[in-house]
């Protein structure tokens, strides 16, 4: 992605409002992708711009520990205070996580394209 898409992207806090409106109705116990959140949007291919959102999501109240990659890894970790919280706040809601990887993924996996 280019520089300037970047920074135009950055700044589309539209999008990134609309990211967390979605991110908020993520179930308790439950986990989506940054991609199924962005393809929900109809944005299919801005999965990336999905997790800036949630990289800057740390004021607005949302659950973006629910929001991994498409396969179950926990890859914006680094973005929360604390060297596992994102994991220790999905095991606080039954999930497990081993090596940084959610287990049983496709059974907790949380499509807003199939559920909303």
């Amino acid at each position: 992605m280019g520089k300037f898409l970047y920074l135009h992207c950055m700044t589309d806090k539209n999008f990134f409002e609309k990211v967390y409106e979605v991110a908020r109705l993520i179930p308790h116990g439950r986990v989506t992708s940054y991609g199924a959140i962005a393809t929900y949007l109809g944005a299919a291919r801005s999965a990336r711009m999905v997790g800036w959102a949630m990289n800057n999501s740390s004021e607005k109240e949302v659950p973006a520990h629910r929001v991994v990659n498409r396969k179950g890894l926990l890859t914006g970790k680094h973005h929360f205070d604390g060297t596992n919280l994102m994991q220790q706040l999905l095991e606080s809601e039954g999930i497990k996580v081993v090596d940084n990887q959610i287990q049983d993924f496709e059974n907790i996996f949380w499509n807003p394209n199939d559920e909303l």
